[in-house]
């Protein structure tokens, strides 16, 4: 007797771009961000390339895709995963100027926001009662990130190399890079600035890191 074939799955335009914009969020990058870390064009995922002039729906290519997911280190599977997941609700966290992160009294010794002078962001979707924002100040850390730059933290995500990370020193310095390599004894960061120098801290020196885990550009 014939099998009678298994429906196919279809997703809706809105299915595939909000699943590359979730892909983006989890990378901590913004779409264009994510763009550009996959190699193309800054542009190609933006909300105005969605839908053409005259309303008709524009879908990203299979090799934008899957260049997006490659360069993000995800699987197909979690990709299809993130088409799947349903609405999220709003998350509102706490937000302070960078250049006060390293001030007394804004962080227990885990990283996480104490004290009063916070002000509040609130970000698209979220559950983590860890996660804090920093906006940033000057372009010190350009062009990593530019002035009026949003970075949203979280000291409850695990942490490995390559992702870009907060660390705060002891002594109260406040630091964002690339993590190279941590070990017992010693943190190394790669700085988002040119020309890319390389630091290398005492493990016992460091009060605490925390990875970037969202960004919301400004330009």
């Amino acid at each position: 007797m014939a099998r009678t074939p298994k429906p196919q799955r279809t997703f809706t335009h809105e299915q595939i771009w909000t699943a590359l914009d979730r892909l983006a969020e989890r990378a901590g990058l913004s779409p264009s961000g994510l763009a550009r870390r996959a190699g193309l064009d800054p542009t190609t995922f933006n909300k105005s390339k969605r839908v053409t002039a005259e309303g008709r729906e524009r879908w990203p290519s299979t090799e934008s895709v899957a260049k997006a997911i490659a360069a993000t280190g995800q699987s197909i599977d979690a990709f299809v995963l993130m088409i799947g997941d349903g609405p999220r609700p709003a998350q509102s966290v706490p937000l302070l100027a960078f250049t006060r992160a390293g001030d007394a009294g804004h962080f227990d010794d885990h990283g996480v926001p104490i004290g009063k002078g916070w002000n509040e962001l609130t970000l698209p979707a979220g559950d983590d009662d860890r996660a804090f924002a920093l906006e940033i100040s000057g372009d010190s850390l350009a062009p990593g990130y530019r002035d009026g730059d949003v970075i949203v933290v979280s000291s409850a995500t695990a942490i490995r190399r390559g992702d870009r990370v907060v660390v705060t020193t002891r002594e109260g310095a406040v630091m964002v890079g690339e993590l190279k390599r941590r070990t017992a004894k010693t943190l190394e960061l790669v700085a988002l600035n040119a020309p890319r120098a390389e630091q290398t801290l005492a493990a016992s020196s460091v009060a605490w890191i925390a990875r970037i885990v969202w960004v919301r550009q400004c330009k």
